[in-house]
């Protein structure tokens, strides 16, 4: 897909999971490593992928059939992020092709930088294991709030010191969407991210849709050029 009505942005913006780095199959490990502890068998990956962006508290779910608001949800839920934390970076990487992406737009006046709904004590490691710079790294716990909350995007924007209106935001989730249109920021949108297949992706109203990173890369490069 071609970059259109679009404007080149200053600045790129990513959601971490399933957008930026595959980091499903440590996830997985430690879903099936909860599975383990309660004597289940392990679930296939393909079965667990589309649940990572969801968070911990989703692969509890997945993983025992625990909501939560069941009285053992959050022990497995800490059992399932001690042993995420335990292997953060073992198979994790990012998309390939996006490397290039990120080169570029390291350089100034342009900057990109990370906003995740996953909590520091996690994404701060990954960051640094897979030697990634991001010009500003916002986590679930940095504010009161986060998305679809659009104030994450506005500090990521103003740490990068670019005007919201110039930056994509760009994620694999309906609330990715939602937070980007909230920030005034243009709502990009990557389908080789952590989706359900039943999922209605017409319902998020994206402003672009990439299939797979290269189409991303390529769509921006060819733009600038």
């Amino acid at each position: 897909m071609r970059v259109h009505s679009l404007a080149v942005p200053r600045a790129l913006l990513f959601d971490l999971d399933g957008t930026l780095i595959d980091t499903a199959p440590d996830l997985a490990r430690a879903t099936n490593a909860l599975r383990d502890h309660h004597g289940l068998e392990a679930l296939p990956f393909e079965v667990i992928r589309p649940q990572v962006s969801n968070g911990g508290s989703a692969l509890v779910t997945l993983a025992l059939g625990l909501e939560q608001n069941h009285p053992e949800h959050a022990a497995a839920r800490a059992y399932l992020l001690d042993a995420y934390g335990q292997g953060i970076a073992i198979e994790s990487r990012v998309f390939q092709g996006l490397e290039r992406l990120l080169e570029d737009w390291a350089q100034p006046p342009r900057g990109w930088g990370i906003v995740t709904n996953k909590p520091r004590a996690y994404a701060a490691p990954l960051i640094k294991a897979l030697e990634l710079q991001p010009g500003v790294l916002l986590c679930a716990d940095d504010l009161p709030v986060k998305k679809p909350a659009p104030d994450p995007l506005w500090e990521a924007a103003r740490q990068l010191d670019v005007e919201a209106k110039d930056c994509w935001y760009i994620g694999d989730h309906i609330r990715d969407m939602q937070a980007a249109h909230a920030a005034g920021m243009s709502a990009i949108a990557v389908g080789y991210g952590y989706i359900d297949d039943d999922e209605d992706r017409q319902s998020w109203n994206a402003d672009q849709w990439f299939e797979r990173p290269i189409d991303l890369v390529a769509a921006l490069l060819e733009a600038e050029a």
